[in-house]
């Protein structure tokens, strides 16, 4: 596979331990135990993944996305075009995941959002639409009092949902929350 990068000029080839590894390129047969901890480490690394591999399952796709998968190839749809084009993909941030696969993965996520996180009250981005519409108003400027008028709360009530938010996503304080929250899309 690494003979497919060569003559492109679209795609430098670095040895792993060189600075400045964007895409990391993961052939696997399956997605084992072995292929989970490679995307992890690659994950953690702050490196995205383009995984080849030869057979998947949902399980193992759903395992791989925890695990931090950026891109997915099937072994017979990886020439050097398409290859290539999924490396460019995933750099960009765009990612790339079979249409098939694609369909099954975001059927995953609908029965996640429904069977599990609906009820509990939270969204797929783990913050409940009070919490969102919170740290919404903070961003407007609201303070804690104007915050606890605006939605018929208490200040108690404001401030509590602040101390969990912050809590649980390990936030310094709620200009922390707020930034956390527009750099994710949330508000």
């Amino acid at each position: 596979m690494l003979s497919s990068f060569r003559p492109r000029p679209e795609v430098t080839v670095l040895d792993w331990g060189d600075e400045g590894v964007a895409v990391a390129v993961v052939v696997a047969d399956s997605v084992d135990e072995g292929t989970l901890q490679a995307l992890r480490g690659l994950h953690r690394r702050n490196c995205r993944a383009l995984l080849v591999v030869r057979s998947i399952d949902d399980m193992a796709l759903a395992a791989a996305v925890e695990a931090g998968l950026a891109g997915l190839l099937r072994r017979a749809d990886a020439t050097p075009e398409r290859l290539v084009q999924a490396v460019c993909s995933v750099a960009r941030g765009d990612g790339t995941v079979p249409p098939d696969l694609l369909g099954r993965l975001l059927a995953q996520v609908g029965r996640v959002q429904r069977q599990l996180l609906s009820p509990r009250g939270y969204t797929l981005t783990g913050l409940s639409e009070r919490e969102i519409e919170i740290l919404r108003l903070i961003a407007d400027g609201l303070d804690t009092a104007e915050i606890a008028t605006t939605l018929s709360y208490s200040e108690r009530t404001v401030k509590n949902v602040l101390h969990d938010v912050t809590s649980r996503l390990q936030l310094r304080n709620r200009s922390h929350a707020v930034a956390y929250a527009l750099k994710q899309g949330m508000i």
